[in-house]
C-alpha cells in the first residue's frame, strides 16, 4: 500500500541527517507482518533477490520488460556508464556516515540490481545506487503496527536527480513504476515473506 511521504518523514530515521538535498519519491507499506526483531530476515531477502532462491523481483513479467528497456536505452544513452554512478559522478552517502553508523554493520548490497548498501541498524536500513540521471536512496524502516500487535517494513524510495535529465527521466518513468514495477515488487515481497515463515 502507497503510504503519503510524512509515513516517512514524520519518523527519527537516521536517514534524515543523511540524505539531505535528496526528496522523498515514494512510500511503501511492506506486506511483511513480524515481532520486533525482523528488520534482519526482511534485509536478507531483500539482498538475495527473494527468499534466498536466487529469484528476483524482477524477474515477474512486467517489471522484467521495463527493466530490460530501461537497461537497453541506457546502454544506448550511456546513462549506466562507472564513471557516472556512485564513486565517480557523485560520492557515496557512506562519505556522510556519522562514526557509530560507519563502524556499525553495513549490511548486504542487493543481488537483483545496482544498490550498494550504506548501514543497517535494528529497524532502519539504507542502500544506495546512482547513474546519470539520478542518484538513488531506497529505505527499509521497520515500524509498529497502527494497533501495536506487531511489525512490519516500510519502504522509502528517495532521490536526487541530476539537473534537467533527471527531472525528466524521473517524470517519464512514474507511470511505469507505478503500473508495473511497485505492484509486482509488493507482491513478490509478501510471497517471499510468507513463504519464509512458513519455512522457519
Amino acid at each position: 500500500m502507497r503510504l503519503p511521504r510524512s509515513a516517512h518523514t514524520s519518523r527519527p530515521w537516521r536517514i534524515h541527517e543523511i540524505a539531505t538535498g535528496f526528496h522523498v519519491e515514494d512510500v511503501w507499506e511492506l506486506p511483511t507482518p513480524g515481532g520486533p526483531d525482523d528488520l534482519a530476515r526482511l534485509v536478507r531477502q531483500m539482498a538475495d533477490g527473494g527468499g534466498g532462491d536466487g529469484r528476483s523481483p524482477i524477474s515477474a513479467p512486467v517489471p522484467r520488460a521495463l527493466f530490460a528497456i530501461r537497461w537497453k536505452l541506457g546502454a544506448l544513452l550511456g546513462w549506466d556508464r562507472p564513471g557516472d554512478g556512485v564513486g565517480g559522478r557523485v560520492p557515496s552517502l557512506r562519505d556522510r556516515l556519522p562514526a557509530d553508523l560507519r563502524d556499525g554493520p553495513r549490511g548486504p548490497d542487493l543481488r537483483a540490481a545496482p544498490f550498494t548498501s550504506l548501514y543497517q541498524t535494528h529497524d532502519e536500513w539504507a542502500a544506495e545506487m546512482a547513474n546519470r540521471t539520478v542518484h538513488t536512496v531506497m529505505h527499509i524502516g521497520w515500524v509498529p503496527d497502527a494497533d501495536g500487535g506487531g511489525h512490519h517494513g516500510r519502504m522509502a524510495v528517495l532521490v536526487k536527480p541530476n539537473g534537467l535529465l533527471g527531472a525528466a527521466y524521473m517524470a517519464a518513468i512514474k507511470p511505469f513504476r507505478y503500473l508495473g514495477v511497485y505492484p509486482a515488487l509488493l507482491r513478490m515481497i509478501g510471497r517471499e515473506w510468507r513463504a519464509g515463515a512458513g519455512a522457519r
